[in-house]
């Protein structure tokens, strides 16, 4: 009986039942054998056969050795990962998988037996339309509502860890210490070296399709990056790391626009830790935080990456190493907010689902009231009273090719103690969401100007954007397999 469980088992794990049924239905085929000679040869039934050969059945070690033997082969060459025996079965087995998923079922129509009788130029369409239905279904669209829930979820799931997963670390430090990463900034040459140890090399390219920010071609290896950093924030080692991080984590097509979101803060997790290894940011933090000195712009410039790297990479390490609770907010400089994390509690502008993004800062919070001085070279600190508490913040603004952003880091009063900047006298007393804090009008102002006033509003245009969609949301499939087939290396 442990015999017939592990060749179950061995077909199960190793090879697809489906492909398994096919290449026995080849062997007999090649063999001469109709499926009652073959059952009254190995002491089967037809039935019993049938849904074997079908895929429906995976034979146990007694029948699949007598399968092989009365076929002339063996069981470890029934069972071989090899792609199916030639191209029908392939066709047949890819029609028996498309006729099994909840698209087709979803049709409410009969399915379509693919047995010899079928022609296979009626084989191949089938094939065909089943592959461009799956493609539709597996397009990752979202209506705008459902984007900000998935977000809002993922936020959640993050700061109930402290926004801090412990088994992407240990991953990142593995991966840089592979390549001799001691400490430091990470450099180019050990980012190509990563690469190669994947099996990819990395190349520089002015051609990259617009919707894109790197492409991988898995078949020849090679990552392509642009020539320069993106303006913002996406330097050229973080490009390449991420590129990377796909294949480390066997990252399939996304299902959906929440697979799409979760790959995307995976990766995004795994590039900060590489680019910010855990046990050279610790042994950095601790000394800093030793004399009561912390500070994202040493953070910052310690290991070679932007601001908002630094800040965000900090909300990973504080609460679960350094014990500090701790906010994260990158806005532009109309009070948007772009991006936020919390676990210490700040109030955090929210709608009525609880999502984030997009929601207008108070104006006396540090992330906005930072874009009102005129020497913006050095970080902002400020202290705010809020309904949940007082905060201290430090803020640095940044621009864009499009707008300018604010980043803050900030930590609850009574953790202020351990930070550079901890002395300023700047403090603020913000109110929010009651309105009467900044967002109506002096009474005054208001009475004075609401009858005598008309002004022209900027249109935003991505008011009126659709999502993106695709299998890669926002991604041309045309220009990627064009560029692709443009930079192949010759045959």
């Amino acid at each position: 009986m442990a015999a017939e469980t592990s060749a179950t088992q061995n077909s199960r794990h190793g090879t697809d039942p489906l492909v398994l049924g096919r290449r026995i239905r080849h062997a007999r085929t090649a063999a001469g054998l109709t499926l009652r000679e073959l059952a009254a040869a190995v002491g089967s039934t037809t039935s019993q056969l049938s849904l074997v050969e079908n895929g429906r059945r995976e034979p146990r070690l007694s029948l699949l050795t007598a399968l092989a033997e009365a076929l002339g082969t063996s069981p470890a060459a029934l069972l071989s990962p090899e792609p199916p025996p030639d191209r029908r079965a392939m066709l047949e087995i890819a029609l028996e998988r498309a006729q099994r998923s909840p698209v087709f079922a979803s049709l409410g129509v009969p399915p379509v037996r693919p047995g010899r009788r079928l022609p296979m130029d009626a084989l191949e369409s089938l094939v065909a339309l089943h592959a461009e239905l799956d493609r539709r279904a597996r397009a990752a669209i979202a209506t705008p509502e459902e984007a900000r829930r998935i977000n809002t979820e993922l936020r959640l799931e993050m700061q109930a860890r402290n926004n801090y997963v412990p088994e992407i670390e240990e991953m990142a430090e593995e991966f840089v210490r592979s390549v001799g990463y001691t400490g430091g900034a990470l450099t180019h040459h050990m980012v190509s070296q990563m690469a190669d140890r994947l099996g990819f090399t990395i190349i520089h390219v002015d051609d990259l399709p617009h919707s894109t920010r790197t492409i991988t071609d898995l078949e020849n290896g090679r990552i392509y990056l642009p020539p320069a950093s993106i303006p913002g924030g996406y330097g050229l080692r973080s490009l390449a790391l991420q590129a990377m991080a796909h294949r480390i984590f066997g990252h399939e097509n996304p299902r959906n626009y929440g697979d799409f979101l979760r790959q995307r803060q995976e990766l995004a997790y795994f590039t900060a830790c590489c680019l910010v290894p855990r046990f050279a940011a610790l042994a950095f933090l601790e000394k800093k935080k030793a004399v009561k000195d912390l500070a994202m712009e040493d953070f910052r410039d310690a290991f070679g990456v932007t601001h908002h790297s630094a800040a965000q990479r900090f909300t990973n390490l504080a609460t679960a190493h350094l014990g500090i609770p701790v906010h994260f907010i990158r806005a532009n400089s109309d009070g948007d907010l772009y991006r936020g994390y919390e676990n210490d509690g700040v109030p955090l502008p929210t709608d009525a689902t609880g999502a984030i993004e997009g929601q207008l800062l108070c104006r006396k919070w540090a992330a906005r009231a930072a874009f009102s001085r005129r020497n913006r070279t050095t970080e902002f600190f400020q202290y705010t009273d809020t309904p949940a508490g007082t905060y201290w913040c430090s803020t640095q603004t940044g621009s864009t090719t499009e707008q300018e952003f604010s980043i803050t880091l900030g930590v609850p009063f009574a953790h202020a103690k351990w930070f550079r900047g901890r002395e300023t006298t700047r403090r603020a007393r913000s109110t929010c969401p009651d309105e009467g804090c900044c967002r109506r009008p002096r009474p005054e102002l208001a009475s004075r100007w609401r009858e005598k006033s008309w002004p022209s509003a900027k249109m935003h245009a991505h008011v009126l954007r659709p999502l993106p969609s695709g299998t890669f949301p926002g991604v041309d499939d045309t220009e990627v397999y064009e560029f692709l087939q443009a930079h192949a290396p010759e045959a």
